[in-house]
């Protein structure tokens, strides 16, 4: 990674313990590296004076070359002046990935020399470079209370998608051991959690529920998990506080397959922290105009990274700043979570789902005219439901429009078959309808 310090790097004295106490008791806060308690003016100069490199970088790639053809790298030393780059979404790197594949241009690393390569649904491909902790989230995972020894059963995706490295990449930077479970298999997960005792779970949210329900039924114990750190949804509160009546403290991640880690959750929990590896700004959605301190925007990212540069990256995620310091500490601006998203691409159960999916799906099946995509919630877990437009009331239709939808988003849905002109028009492909108050 580019050092953001102005001296030393970005991994040098980690897992120095603070000397502050909570507030009211005697638990000590540690913090994976001097970087998180930082002056704010100092880590922002620090991040400031990276940024003329970073440009440079990327610059220099096949994919920015033209866009910044006429921009001078070392004049973008502010956020004013950064603000004048063009936004680059994910939109935008599935066209730039189709015209040059794999990567669209936009890696600074040769194919050949990265460590990893993902294709993700959409589809959108990423890289991982050969560096330790790659993606940085072994920070969130120590402010989630990891630490070298722990165990830790990890139930993202290892196939094809980045996020199971993700996670493990972070939890051996940290010093953990790793269960690789993956998804799906909950009775060989359950056994599996009892044979090694894990003392923690990284996944999505709702799967660790499935997995304790699962354990229920089969009178197993699985009680050694006390701690998880979870990403991919949104952790609603009816579930976290269900984890916490099992003795279970779960705190959340936010980050992306292109960028990793974004922001963060502490013990505090009052919003989520910014990684010290990126520079973010919130943006009006559809513009690249930043807007005013706690005003909901677009997340866009300019990641600090030698392997694969991206510049002013739109995520898609709405979220706003948060005025003030966390009270665990760690100074770094924070920001209120993930809100919903700035188009209709969303994610459900661990997997973006764009409407041009949806629209693949129609394609597939002449006797459907349209198609709308809901999301909402039952109990703290994601339900998918796929209500479909056709004078066919045929359940063969269904099922077959149910597995087109898995093959091409590879999440399971329910399909309701509706009459010709029942739903609404207005535009909407997918609707997420779940609360994240």
């Amino acid at each position: 990674m580019l050092n953001i310090t102005g001296g030393a790097s970005a991994g040098s004295k980690r897992h120095a313990p603070s000397a502050r106490n909570k507030k009211g008791g005697a638990t000590l806060t540690e913090y994976f590296d001097e970087l998180e308690t930082r002056d704010p003016e100092q880590r922002e100069r620090a991040l400031m004076a990276a940024l003329p490199k970073q440009i440079a970088l990327a610059k220099s790639t096949e994919g920015y070359a033209k866009t910044l053809a006429e921009i001078d790298p070392e004049s973008i030393t502010s956020r004013d002046a950064l603000a004048s780059l063009p936004v680059t979404r994910k939109s935008d790197l599935i066209d730039l990935q189709a015209k040059s594949p794999p990567f669209g241009g936009l890696n600074a690393t040769p194919v050949g020399q990265m460590a990893r390569l993902f294709l993700s649904p959409g589809p959108i491909a990423e890289p991982e470079g050969q560096k330790a902790d790659f993606w940085r989230m072994a920070r969130a995972l120590y402010a989630a209370g990891f630490r070298a020894g722990d165990i830790i059963h990890n139930c993202f995706s290892y196939h094809l998608t980045p996020a199971g490295f993700l996670f493990d990449g972070a939890a051996r930077t940290v010093g953990c051991a790793v269960v690789p479970g993956g998804v799906g298999q909950t009775d060989l997960q359950v056994q599996t959690i009892a044979h090694f005792r894990p003392d923690g779970y990284a996944g999505t949210p709702d799967f660790l529920k499935l997995l304790l329900a699962k354990a229920d039924e089969l009178g197993t114990d699985i009680s050694s998990i006390k701690k998880a750190l979870v990403g991919g949804g949104a952790l609603l509160p009816p579930l976290r506080k269900e984890y916490a009546e099992r003795g279970i403290k779960v705190l959340q991640g936010y980050g992306t397959a292109d960028v990793g880690n974004i922001a963060y959750e502490s013990e505090a929990q009052e919003g989520m922290i910014i990684d010290e590896g990126i520079i973010l700004e919130i943006v009006r959605p559809g513009t690249g105009d930043p807007v005013a301190e706690g005003n909901v925007g677009e997340v866009v990212v300019t990641l600090l990274n030698e392997d694969y540069p991206l510049v002013r990256f739109g995520t898609g995620d709405l979220s706003a700043i948060l005025p003030g310091i966390s009270p665990c500490g760690r100074t770094a601006p924070r920001i209120k979570g993930w809100m919903g998203r700035a188009d209709q691409r969303t994610k459900v159960r661990g997997m973006f789902v764009d409407p041009v999916q949806v629209d693949r799906v129609l394609k597939k099946h002449a006797d459907v005219t349209r198609m709308r995509l809901i999301i909402d919630e039952d109990g703290g877990l994601d339900t998918v439901t796929l209500r479909c437009e056709t004078a066919s009331q045929d359940d063969g239709l269904a099922a077959a429009i149910a597995d087109s939808f898995q093959s091409e988003c590879k999440v399971r849905t329910t399909v309701e078959l509706a009459p010709s002109g029942s739903l609404p028009n207005d535009g909407k492909i997918i609707d997420d309808i779940r609360k994240y108050d």
